[in-house]
């Protein structure tokens, strides 16, 4: 059997265009804050509306969950409208149902207007169900789609190797390459007095009469700022108190025989989401909160051993990861910042479910940009309140002042530097002082604080992707300390191995 070594996304393997980071002192009509789906959508239909756009990606266009994902742009999301329905009611789920549609027709006219080849294809999504408990929850799904107005299909004929009790159907959505998808739009958008700038990471946004962005090249200023970061790198509208990040694993095997062609997902848990590109099996679960404790080998183990039972697996091609924000209220966050905001944006919270979301947030935010009505702006409003989903909220919060307190008062894993083995990670405690330590499989030792750069709390260790996770508000950071994932957007302070001799 042969094993992927790397930790890659499959859509990561194409040849793409550089774009330079943004000049010190640049003026535009609107500044969006990330270059995946949902700031390139923005980002162009707002220069169709004839602004001026600067895209500020800290990284690279699609680097973060846009290229980190199964690829599927859907408005059947396993049974995401009974949960809808249970928090906020059966015009929320409606209004979802009537963006996600959209959104899925957006794609593909954007491809053809922008004749941008990235793969698209129509398939078939389907919810599945292997046992009776969860045909009962497709059979509440299908009613509760129904009443929100997708034409969803109750049916047992899935592509899938395995029985199924039944499964719910929905035709005409659609798999592509989402990289190829994004580096697209990019192109769309750069030009005519509109850019994207990559390698400019947004640092802090002043909120004026023009707004002015600070970023790691200087400062662009503008009149609009969009925050597309996925999750939001202010801390102005207590976001951070308001969405539970996530985690969730992919890979991609070499198959022999087809791969199913449909886009299925199954009701219950474990979540086992798949679809195929070409010859490849793609598989995605395994999720679990950001920060968890004793996250390793085991999330890409039992999606391989999945894989293998179910198929004749000639080889594992790639493995990736991806971070998603869920609101305590189950739905999308789109619209001002806070309620005083009447030039600065954001939209997250997509549930992972970000192709389809981070769609429809384009469309709405570029009509609220441009003062035209939308009809799903009032219902996606940050800004709302759900009295019926307040105990999660407090449950949000409580997990992270445990989380906060506790493991501060948690003994250290290693005694030095020098007991940790190579591929392992340990944290060394000296006095109140805790340094977070990975050997490499070289024997070279990365040592960082522990304090996380958003609001101090302490990082834990994933070993399926080597880095350093937030547990209180999803930051991540690499073994150097260089910042994967916001909130944070300063990085670790690097420090020397603690040894024997500095206890």
């Amino acid at each position: 059997m042969g094993h992927a070594t790397a930790r890659s996304s499959l859509w990561m393997d194409v040849e793409r265009p550089s774009f330079s980071p943004s000049e010190n002192g640049r003026s535009f009509d609107v500044a969006v804050l990330g270059g995946g789906i949902t700031g390139l959508t923005t980002a162009l239909l707002l220069k169709r509306q004839g602004a001026r756009v600067a895209v500020l990606e800290a990284d690279r266009v699609a680097s973060g969950t846009t290229g980190s994902n199964t690829a599927k742009v859907t408005a059947l999301q396993s049974t995401l409208y009974s949960t809808v329905r249970s928090h906020r009611g059966s015009r929320a789920a409606a209004t979802y149902a009537s963006a996600s549609a959209a959104a899925v027709d957006k794609v593909a006219e954007l491809c053809e207007e922008e004749s941008i080849s990235c793969d698209l294809r129509r398939r078939t999504a389907y919810t599945y169900a292997v046992d009776d408990a969860e045909l009962r929850s497709i059979e509440r799904e299908a009613a509760v789609t129904h009443e929100a107005g997708l034409p969803t299909v109750l049916d047992d004929d899935t592509d899938l190797p395995f029985p199924v009790t039944g499964a719910l159907r929905l035709d005409d959505q659609i798999e592509f390459h989402p990289v190829r998808y994004a580096l697209g739009l990019a192109r769309a958008v750069h030009g005519d007095g509109s850019q994207v700038c990559e390698h400019t990471r947004a640092l802090n946004v002043l909120e004026g009469s023009p707004c002015r962005v600070r970023t790691s090249s200087g400062t662009v200023t503008a009149d609009q700022v969009v925050v597309a970061t996925h999750y939001p790198i202010l801390d102005r509208g207590l976001y951070f108190a308001r969405l539970e990040p996530d985690r969730s694993y992919c890979l991609a095997a070499r198959v022999r025989g087809s791969p199913p062609r449909g886009l299925s997902i199954n009701a219950g848990s474990p979540k086992r989401s798949l679809r195929s590109y070409g010859d490849l099996l793609v598989l995605a679960g395994e999720s679990h909160p950001t920060g968890a404790r004793g996250v390793g080998a085991q999330q890409y183990g039992r999606l391989e051993e999945f894989a293998h039972r179910h198929w004749d697996v000639e080889e594992i091609t790639h493995r990736w990861s991806a971070q998603d924000p869920t609101a305590y209220d189950h739905f999308p966050m789109v619209g001002p910042h806070t309620p005083e905001s009447s030039r600065l944006f954001v939209a997250t919270g997509f549930m992972k479910w970000g192709l389809t979301g981070g769609t429809f947030s384009g469309m709405v935010l570029a009509d609220l940009i441009g003062r035209r009505p939308n009809p799903w702006a009032e219902t996606l409003s940050p800004t709302r309140f759900s009295p019926h989903s307040s105990p999660t909220l407090v449950r949000i919060n409580a997990g992270v002042g445990a989380d906060f307190v506790g493991d501060r008062f948690a003994p250290g894993q290693a005694g030095s530097a020098e007991d940790i083995p190579r591929g392992e990670a340990g944290v060394v405690r000296q006095g109140s002082e805790r340094t977070g330590v990975y050997r490499d499989e070289d024997g070279m030792l990365h040592a960082v604080s522990l304090r996380c750069t958003h609001l101090g709390c302490l990082l834990r260790f994933n070993g399926a992707d080597r880095s350093w996770d937030c547990p209180c508000h999803g930051s991540r950071f690499d073994i150097d300390g260089s910042v994967l994932e916001g909130p944070a957007v300063r990085p670790l302070e690097c420090k020397p191995p603690p040894t024997r001799r500095d206890r």
